[in-house]
């Protein structure tokens, strides 16, 4: 008989300094429901999160199934869900879980790094509830983004967590089939034991890369260890999202063990714990200060320097932030370097006025008319380039494959320093070439491009720039990697960096 699988997933990447995120924000981005689920899972693309395509690709080909799709949420990075908003989406779940049974499985692919305003633990909430319906013998597999938040109710409510292995994210198919592949082993007669470690580490999100440095060699570390052990179902890194600021912040490591072999997922998670602990001195990197990149980017402008890309790192829509601050712009607009191109720059009023004004018009731009703490106004003269609705479909990286929305976007060049600012109406962060391509951008022509993101943009954009053509600009903003700028509430403290006298003890137990 063909097993009944359960689908359902919430992505949420939850900024605690962001304002809250509502239904209409994941509804501009995907909220499918039900058979809609399965058709965009099929489809040649949609803007359902990758893992969903993955999976059911995976399941399709090894053998019969039958899906029995729940609902799927997906947000941009923002403040944490709003409450009556995760209810109602608890409640949906749990209704058409109910309808769905009898189940023989269960796949969520949640993000991992939600939480709502009034539940700092929307993940572990959610899988409880999940647990509560099918019961304790139906197997669940979870799938989470390397930057989540993973809690003990989390990993005790399902029997195997599978954790993106690639930053920038281009694997989130592959972890999926991964994912497929564990609960297929499960229908089978399978059975799971699960070792969880949190480290005291709260990185800077630009040191958790997986090209090279730290964290780098503790996923190749982690790698191996799945390949010479059978024992092994899965073993899982994750990096933690830190502006999340929640007492489950912090590196994890989640280790999936077969045949109920606790003693192996126990000794495998101490081992990766240790090496990470010992390895915490190398989680730092320099960012350029914007006189610095202003020098730079006015020097590949004159040819003294090859092509540069910089990230606005402190501004990232990947992260929670607006993706309003002008910081960069101004600094090197008033230093008139050439060549540049700046986008996502996220600012509705502004993509509307120059909608109004048509192609070829000439006005005074007006950046952030309405101030905030980080988005100071700005203004220059400015001539329409071109105007688009902002839908496409991305060619490279995360995007690849996978529709996106900006809303009516407008590409401005600048008086004075002819920078070309791609101006958008939906918070979205530009790690996708298409977005500044659509808008007639030549990129292999600019001298320096500026992107609002924190480092997705490099699986994008490295058919462009190699790494060492690569920066981060220490920009202020809501996703800062310089974590001393905020307030933290509720992170786990004493956490190395931000206490450098930080100590560890061991694994629980150990």
């Amino acid at each position: 008989m063909s097993p009944r699988i359960a689908v359902l997933g919430l992505h949420l990447e939850a900024n605690a300094f962001a304002p809250p995120t509502t239904e209409e924000d994941f509804a501009a981005q995907c909220l499918a429901r039900g058979e809609e689920v399965s058709a965009q899972a099929r489809a040649p693309s949609s803007a359902l999160p990758a893992e969903l395509p993955g999976f059911y690709a995976r399941m399709d080909a090894t053998g019969p199934w039958t899906p029995c799709p729940i609902l799927v949420a997906n947000a941009p990075p923002g403040g944490p869900i709003a409450q009556a908003t995760f209810l109602d989406f608890l409640d949906g779940m749990r209704a058409r879980l109910l309808a769905a049974r009898p189940l023989d499985g269960v796949y969520v692919a949640n993000h991992g790094a939600s939480s709502a305003t009034a539940d700092e633990d929307s993940d572990g909430t959610l899988l409880a509830m999940v647990r509560e319906v099918v019961g304790p013998h139906v197997p669940v597999v979870v799938t989470h983004d390397l930057h989540c938040n993973v809690s003990e109710r989390l990993v005790e409510a399902c029997d195997a967590l599978v954790v993106y292995r690639t930053n920038p994210h281009v694997d989130m198919a592959a972890r999926a089939a991964e994912a497929a592949d564990a609960l297929r082993e499960l229908l089978a007669g399978g059975r799971t034991a699960r070792a969880f470690v949190r480290l005291p580490l709260i990185p800077p999100t630009v040191t958790l890369l997986t090209d090279e440095g730290p964290y780098a060699d503790l996923i190749r570390d982690a790698e191996g260890m799945m390949a010479q052990d059978r024992r092994l179902l899965n073993v899982s890194v994750a990096g933690g999202f830190v502006f999340s600021d929640l007492p489950k912040c912090g590196i994890t490591v989640t280790v999936t063990a077969r045949d109920g072999d606790r003693a192996a997922a126990e000794a495998a998670a101490r081992r990766l714990a240790e090496r990470g602990w010992a390895e915490r001195h190398r989680h730092s990197r320099r960012l350029l200060s914007l006189e610095e990149a202003a020098a730079l980017a006015v020097a590949a402008g004159e040819g003294r320097e090859a092509p540069v890309i910089f990230s606005d790192a402190g501004d990232n829509p990947g992260g929670g932030g607006r993706g309003n601050t002008a910081w960069t712009l101004r600094a090197l607009h008033e230093a008139g370097a050439k060549g540049v191109v700046l986008g996502l720059f996220v600012d509705p009023a502004l993509a509307a006025q120059a909608q109004a004004l048509g192609v070829g018009a000439r006005f005074e731009a007006v950046f952030n008319r309405e101030e905030s703490e980080f988005s100071r106004r700005f203004a220059a003269g400015a001539t329409v380039r071109a105007l688009t609705d902002g839908r496409g479909t991305g060619r490279r990286g995360t995007m690849a494959g996978r529709d996106f929305a900006l809303g009516p976007t407008a590409l401005l060049e600048l008086e004075g320093s002819g920078m070309q600012v791609v101006v958008i109406s939906l918070r979205r962060q530009c790690h996708e070439p298409r977005t500044l391509e659509m808008h007639g951008v030549d990129i292999g022509a600019a001298r320096c491009v500026v992107v609002k993101s924190r480092g997705h943009f490099r699986a994008g954009f490295d058919e462009f720039f190699p790494p060492n053509r690569i920066f981060e600009v220490d920009s202020p903003g809501l996703t800062s990697p310089v974590l001393s700028n905020f307030r933290w509430k509720r992170l786990p403290r004493p956490s190395f960096p931000l206490d450098p006298g930080a100590a560890w003890a061991g694994p629980a137990g150990g």
